[in-house]
């Protein structure tokens, strides 16, 4: 595997490639010190233990991206797909290059469907190990979908059948650089959202593995808020001027899911987002630089966005949005939820401008004022009159089997519950609906 591995150009070094790396470190000394078979020694374990290190990493991956069948296999098809690399960023932009970089990717193709291929049967009658052969015969254990990744696995899958089915590295090319043009690169191409993490000093863009499944549709109600959310993504996805949105209003009123489905809608268009912390703002100009040349649109997610008067935080956000130096590409906005209508706390005494220890509140009243009208669109959800509560609670209902109760008796317990939990929201609804669904036998 050595002389496959270490010949690769574009792919050398790639996302998640230690297994590979490693494994084939321990092959090409095995093969070095015991051209033949190794006698019953401590080193013949060494060996089985460092292969059993490198077969553990790779059933962990398996287990987080849902890969059955031949999981060696898979795991090359995983490469392929995650490596962020000049090559298959321009190829998720333009699909098939021309031009002599195409010799390299040729190669690579060649040296990545033998190292697929590879036959480890003699490295387990070796050291008498059954590892490999699992491995590439098995069968996964059926998992709810919300423990795996299965939007990446079914891609994942699909690049592995190509590979396995293909038989020169020329139709794979052709094969790897439409896959990259359909579904994309990467983290960025392969998944819909992500998370900051903050790691010595550093900010990193993590996927979320597993997305809440909402769409449009499941929400009832709302139906101005959700169209003008609506008209504002689409216009965002197709390339034309959108604008920052922010969505405010009483809790509970599906806000946050208004966006969530918005996702799930248009992430196949290329949508992606990005959820934030207002402790993370100081990394937003990092953020946007790391993806404002990527063929997706990325919309950065902020939820219960609020601050206090003595939180200045908000001066970052300012800036990204509208005033600094450096513009925010096209290619991103800003979509915040909040239960505040100008996301920062106002006092009776910012309306004054009689003040003990400031001169001119008007202008301290401006300042706050002025960080939400960089958002171009507001969305007010309201809660809901009793009417509108009753519709949502018969429409959450109506998609349930086994409420076996007449619309009489549903609206009057929903009404009896909404007064002892919260008060009226879509929220509340759901919850009752939860609690009646609990109570079946």
């Amino acid at each position: 595997m050595y002389q496959y591995v270490s010949k690769l150009i574009i792919y050398r070094k790639t996302k998640d490639s230690e297994i590979l790396y490693s494994l084939s470190e321990i092959i090409r000394t095995l093969y070095e010190e015991f051209p033949v078979l190794i006698p019953e020694s401590s080193s013949k374990e060494i060996y089985i233990t460092e292969i059993y290190e490198q077969i553990n990493k790779l059933m962990v991956l398996a287990t987080e991206y849902g890969f059955d069948n031949n999981l060696w296999k898979n795991y090359i098809a995983y490469l392929i797909a995650v490596s962020e690399n000049p090559f298959s960023i321009s190829c998720e932009k333009k699909g098939m290059l021309d031009g002599s970089v195409n010799n390299f990717a040729i190669s690579d193709m060649k040296l990545l469907k033998a190292i697929s291929e590879y036959d480890f049967t003699e490295i387990e009658e070796k050291l008498g190990i059954n590892c490999f052969s699992i491995i590439t015969n098995y069968k996964a254990v059926t998992k709810n979908e919300k423990r795996y990744n299965k939007n990446v696995s079914d891609k994942i899958r699909l690049l592995s059948g190509h590979l396995a089915e293909t038989d020169t590295e020329d139709k794979l090319l052709g094969i790897v650089t439409s896959f990259y043009k359909d579904f994309g690169v990467g983290k960025f191409g392969l998944n819909k959202a992500f998370r900051l993490q903050e790691k010595e000093g550093e900010c990193l863009v993590l996927p979320i593995l597993n997305t809440e499944e909402i769409l449009l549709s499941d929400l009832i109600g709302y139906e101005l808020q959700k169209k003008k959310l609506i008209d504002n993504t689409e216009a965002f996805v197709n390339g034309r001027k959108a604008n920052n949105c922010l969505l405010y209003g009483d809790s509970g009123t599906g806000k946050s899911s208004s966006i969530k489905a918005i996702l799930n809608e248009y992430y196949q268009s290329g949508l992606r987002i990005i959820e934030i912390y207002k402790h993370q703002f100081q990394y937003l100009s990092s953020i946007i630089a790391e993806i404002k040349n990527r063929n997706y649109k990325f919309i950065i997610y902020m939820d219960d966005l609020s601050f206090e008067e003595f939180e200045i935080e908000y001066k970052y956000l300012k800036a990204v949005i509208e005033g600094g130096l450096e513009t925010k590409p096209d290619n991103v906005l800003i979509y915040a939820t909040s239960n505040r209508r100008h996301l920062i706390r106002e006092t009776w005494s910012d309306r004054s401008d009689i003040s003990k220890d400031e001169l001119h509140k008007s202008d301290t009243m401006q300042e706050k004022l002025s960080l939400v009208a960089r958002f171009g669109i507001t969305i007010n959800y309201s809660a809901p009159i009793q009417k509108e509560f009753y519709e949502i609670v018969k429409g959450l209902a109506a998609k349930q089997e086994g409420i076996n109760l007449s619309e009489e008796e549903l609206l009057k317990q929903a009404n009896i519950w909404e007064m002892s939990h919260g008060g009226r929201s879509g929220r509340t609804a759901q919850q009752f609906i939860n609690y009646l669904l609990g109570k079946r036998e």
